[in-house]
């Protein structure tokens, strides 16, 4: 998990950025994504791998761990207004690409979870399935991941129709059910709405919401 880094790291850089997004295949909420900064020579918790593959509690407990560990961490966004603006692999690249910007963040390099990413003055590397290769990327993939989630159970609070506490806005059939019921909100993503018109039984909604 640390090959990059620890190559990275004997290369002269400190400050490699582990970034990874969260919600792209969501109908609604913003597209979150976080960046993770590794202090040289430091392990994180072994657990700490792609954040599908952790149960909700186990994510949660290595947060603290995060950020405690790390030389710099950040969580950004797109909304949904944003990503029907530019398409949701515009925004998803835009929320790493802020996470790289902010204040204190100055990585001198960047470890992007996928591949595709945007023409930028940091040097980059995009590694398919990065956040099961990369410690710094699966970490930003927790971190991201718990926040979404948590955004998504307050949205639930307010609009309790659509199994958002369980389904965190991924297609499912209640999912579905409650647009057929109640129509969209002004958190659901208006360019997936052809998605949204089709009609899917439990069987065939198979998505991962973890």
């Amino acid at each position: 998990m640390y090959r990059y880094e620890t190559e990275l790291w004997k290369d002269g850089f400190n400050r490699v950025m582990g970034l990874d997004e969260v919600g792209r295949g969501c109908l609604c909420g913003p597209v979150v994504a976080a960046g993770v900064i590794i202090k040289p020579g430091t392990e994180l918790d072994p657990a700490i791998t792609d954040s599908k593959k952790l149960s909700d509690q186990k994510r949660r407990s290595l947060v603290d761990e995060i950020k405690a560990k790390s030389a710099f961490w950040t969580v950004q966004k797109c909304s949904p207004g944003k990503i029907d603006e530019i398409n949701i692999l515009k925004a998803s690249i835009l929320a790493m690409i802020k996470c790289s910007e902010q204040s204190g963040a100055n990585p001198d390099f960047l470890l992007v979870d996928g591949n595709q990413f945007s023409t930028t003055l940091i040097p980059h590397k995009c590694i398919v399935k990065g956040d099961d290769n990369s410690a710094s990327i699966a970490a930003a993939s927790i971190l991201a991941k718990v926040y979404r989630d948590d955004i998504m159970v307050q949205l639930h609070e307010q609009y309790p129709y659509y199994g958002w506490e369980s389904n965190v806005g991924y297609p499912t059939a209640k999912h579905y059910d409650g647009l057929e019921q109640y129509g969209y909100t002004k958190h659901h993503r208006k360019s997936f709405k052809l998605r949204t018109e089709k009609k899917f039984s439990e069987s065939n909604l198979s998505v991962n919401t973890e």
